[in-house]
This record gives structure tokens, sequence and C-alpha cells, in this order.
């Protein structure tokens, strides 16, 4: 009887054993099965064109245009266009009542002749009427100088003979002394009557005359409206008759084939962005229609918009239909790098330690941490330089979301 005991306690101890190590070896399956194998998103390594784009919001100006306005308070004499009517360069828009314009240039032009007469007498010695004056006075010196200086020889012959007397020579000679300086006196007043001071002053009279008159030949001019480009008229706020201010804007011609855009691109991303750059252009109230542009001028200074720090940068477009209107927001993407025909996996497959960037290969359903060198990187793609090559399977992410590690065995799926 004891050594049947024994051997049931012998038989249960062995059982308990087996049941102890399935139990193990159960807990630890399911361990390797939860840890270890799991499901993840795989992606192969394969060439393709490679592009990396800044979106961003702008806005459509005319980049050609021309926008006279008032030189003068006046009125619209004569309209001769319509509006959206398409006008070549020099062609006649609209006339102003250029009847004050008109006084005013004539006054202008009768004040430059006065002072270019003016300086010319002053130049001369005087107006003309003035210098016959002068000659005449002369004449009239030197003729009675002739006939004081013969007198005087005269009575010098006669006073040898005892016919005259000392005084009468005398004054003969006194009176010839006499002429002598009224002749030197009409000379004074011919030659050096003006000085450099009174000729300053002629030439700037004659400058600031001159200024006058090209104003108001300008103020003139401006009252016929000639359009200097070809293009469309494409606002005509004022109509026949009517008053308008000094200043106020009277009709706007531009080239709506082509228009520029001042987009506004943040501040971090100011640094990727060069002059010829493509961009294309969306407007939500034309969906489904593309316009294409490059960039002309990158921003220069940080300004402040809205509640963002940007910097402007200018885009030129072609919009041939002329279907863009100014100030219209509009969405823009420019290109800021292109690579065809490189090696790429999807940016999610990129880990990095802050030293190296690496991703998990796929290699017989375990991973393989395997270090790379990236070139270009999207927001979806990355450009791999070197450590992988084409058809290479990469892991993504565990569906469960579990991070990743090295020499873990996976099932992989698209």
């Amino acid at each position: 009887m004891a050594s049947n005991s024994k051997s049931q306690h012998s038989t249960s101890i062995a059982i308990w054993g087996a049941a102890l190590i399935l139990v193990l070896l159960g807990v630890y399956a399911v361990h390797s099965l939860t840890r270890e194998h799991l499901t993840v998103h795989s992606a192969q390594v394969t060439y393709q064109d490679l592009i990396k784009t800044r979106p961003t919001n702008g806005k459509v100006e005319l980049s050609d245009d021309f926008q006279p306005h008032a030189a003068a308070s006046g009125a619209v004499q004569e309209i001769y266009v319509d509006p959206m009517q398409k006008v070549k360069a020099g062609q006649l828009l609209l006339k102003l009542d250029d009847a004050p314009a008109l006084a005013t240039l004539a006054h202008a032009r009768a004040s430059l002749q006065a002072a270019e007469l003016a300086a010319g007498n002053i130049e001369h010695g005087g107006s003309q009427d003035e210098r016959t004056s002068f000659a005449a006075d002369m004449n009239r010196a030197t003729l009675q100088r002739q006939q004081d200086e013969s007198s005087l020889a005269t009575l010098q012959q006669l006073q040898k003979s005892g016919a005259a007397s000392a005084g009468e020579v005398a004054a003969a000679q006194h009176r010839v002394q006499a002429d002598d300086s009224d002749i030197q006196s009409i000379q004074m007043r011919t030659t050096g009557r003006f000085g450099q001071a009174d000729q300053a002053s002629a030439q700037a009279q004659i400058a600031d005359a001159k200024a006058a008159v090209t104003a108001a030949q300008s103020a003139y001019d401006s009252a016929v409206i000639r359009s200097p480009i070809a293009g469309t008229v494409y606002y005509l706020p004022v109509s026949q008759y009517d008053y308008v201010e000094a200043g106020e804007e009277l009709i706007d011609v531009a080239d709506l084939t082509h228009k520029r855009i001042t987009a506004y691109f943040d501040e971090p991303e100011i640094g990727t962005l060069a002059d010829g750059e493509p961009a294309t252009i969306t407007w939500e109230a034309k969906s489904g229609t593309v316009w294409y542009g490059h960039v002309s001028q990158i921003p220069t200074t940080i300004v402040s918009y809205l509640t963002r720090f940007v910097g402007e940068c200018l885009i030129d477009v072609d919009d041939p239909q002329g279907l863009l209107e100014p100030n219209a927001n509009v969405n823009v993407t420019v290109t800021v790098a292109r690579h065809p025909h490189v090696l790429t996996v999807p940016h999610g497959a990129v880990h990095s330690d802050g030293s190296q960037s690496y991703v998990f290969r796929i290699v017989d359903r375990k991973l393989a941490r395997t270090t790379v060198r990236l070139g270009l990187v999207t927001v979806d793609e990355a450009e791999i330089v070197s450590g992988l090559s084409e058809g290479d399977t990469v892991a993504l992410n565990a569906t469960t979301n579990q991070d990743l590690s090295d020499g873990m065995t996976v099932t992989a799926v698209p």
C-alpha cells in the first residue's frame, strides 16, 4: 500500500510539472506572437520624379497698367472709348476742358519771353531805345568835342600873333576837357550799367520762367489723355461733362493677359525661393482652371500680414484669356526643387536618431535597421542617395502603432 501511494504521488508531480511546462510554453508563444511578430505597412523602394513645392496665398495685380489722374480741376469734354474696349498704344482715350490750361500756358510763355528780353538788355547794356539814345548822346558829345578842339587850335594860333589872350585859350581848353568828361560818362552808362549780380538775377528769372512753361505745357498736354500701352479699358469711372477734381482718377487701361501676383510666404520658407522658379495658380471663383507663371522677384524684407510675418514674392503670370481679375485672392504653389528619376521611399519610412537617418528594411520577414543618406525631402517622399537599392522593401509602421526595432519578426502588408 505504501508503494502504491508513493507511485501515485510521483505521477501527480510529473503531471503537474508537465502542465506547468506547457503553460510556460504557451505564455512564451503568446508573448512571441504579440511582442515580436507584428503586421506592418510596407513600401518598395522605387525610382520616380521628386518635386518639392511651397503653397501659399496671394493677390492678383496688374503688371502693366496706365492709371491717369486729373492734373487740374475741370470738366470731362470728350470720352472716346468704352469699358472693356481694347485699345492700341497712343490711342486717344478722353479729353478734359483745356481752356484754363491753355491760358496758363500762354501767360507762362509771355513771362519767359519778358525774362529773356530783360536778360538780353542787361547783356547789351540796356534796351534798344536806351542804346539808340546812348548812341545819339555819344554822337553829339563827339561832335561838340571836335568843334571845341578846332576852336582851341585856332585860338592857340591867334595867341602866337597876339590876337588872342591866354584866358581865351584856357577857356577853350576847359571846354575840351568837359567834352572828354561827357564822352567818358556816356561810355560808362553804356558799358558799366549792369554788373554780374544783375546778369545772375536775369538768368535765374529765365530759369524760373522756363520751369513755369514746362509745368503749364504738362498741364495742357494732360488734358488730352492717350494710352501709352496696348491693353483693355477695364475701369472708366467718369462720364462726359462730369466735373473732376485735381488728382481724381480718370480711366484705367491694362494688359489683362499678363498679370502679377503678390504671394505671401511665411518667414521660414523664404530661403527656398529663387527667381525663375515655376508656379501654378488657382482661383476658387474659376474652379478647375490653372494658370502658370514664374517667380520674378524674391522677398527683400519681412512684413506683417494679418497674423503672419511674411515675405512678399512677385510672380508673373500669363493669362491669355484675361480670366484672372485684378485684386482676386488666389492660391499659389511654387516648385522650389525638382529631382527627376531618383530613388525614393515614403517619408514615413525614414527615422532619425539625431545623428543619422535610417529605415527598417524587411529581409526574410525580419526588420533590419539600415542607415541611409537623404537628398530632397518632401512632405510625402524622401530621396535616397545611398543605403538602399531599387526593389528593397521598407517598413512604414505597425498596424498596432507599436514601435519598430531591429530584428523584429513581421508580416508585411502593402
